[in-house]
């Protein structure tokens, strides 16, 4: 019987970038955008809270982008300061990269099992599917799924006894699957 497994996100991840009035490398999205329009241009930042001295950062969505351009969708949802847009562009690549942050996801994602009734059983075979590209160690999700100790984990995956067709050394953000024999 193959089981469900899901990652979830359950609040916005630390952003990771040095605070310029404090030095802190920490802040907390606020889920609030500012918007300025120039004529025909418009700008949109995300704002970022320090976690240490409450200084304001602003992280660059929009930047001198003609207004025509810009999808009245994407416009309306910053205007009303959208958190699944909140959530949508901290986790865009380009806009980590362009903006020099990560994510610390520490803390602000759960592991839904379904359920304790696979932790007895001889075999299980598990597919895990992630909501957010949130970064996890597969050994310590299977692990805590489970509910064994992580040397354990590393043990059944160095005797064959847990297989999987992802690499289950370093961590995955994209969904997997693996069957567990004990």
């Amino acid at each position: 019987m193959l089981h469900r497994w899901a990652i979830e996100p359950t609040c916005l991840p630390a952003i990771l970038r040095r605070c310029h009035a404090c030095a802190s490398e920490r802040s907390q999205a606020s889920g609030k955008f500012r918007v300025n329009a120039h004529h025909k241009l418009i700008d949109a930042w995300l704002l970022a809270l320090c976690t240490a001295c409450g200084a304001t950062a602003k992280l660059t969505v929009l930047e001198r982008v003609n207004v025509r351009s810009v999808r009245p969708g994407l416009l309306q949802r910053l205007h009303g300061n959208d958190l699944a847009l909140t959530s949508e562009l901290l986790q865009d690549p380009d806009m980590q990269r362009r903006n020099k942050f990560a994510l610390d996801w520490g803390g602000a994602w759960r592991l839904d099992t379904g359920g304790s009734d696979h932790l007895h059983r001889e075999a299980i075979d598990v597919s895990v599917r992630f909501a957010a590209r949130i970064p996890v160690r597969p050994v310590r999700l299977i692990a805590e799924g489970c509910g064994l100790p992580r040397a354990e984990v590393g043990r059944l995956l160095a005797e064959g006894k847990l297989v999987s067709t992802a690499r289950l050394g370093g961590k995955l953000s994209g969904d997997f699957a693996f069957l567990l024999k004990r």
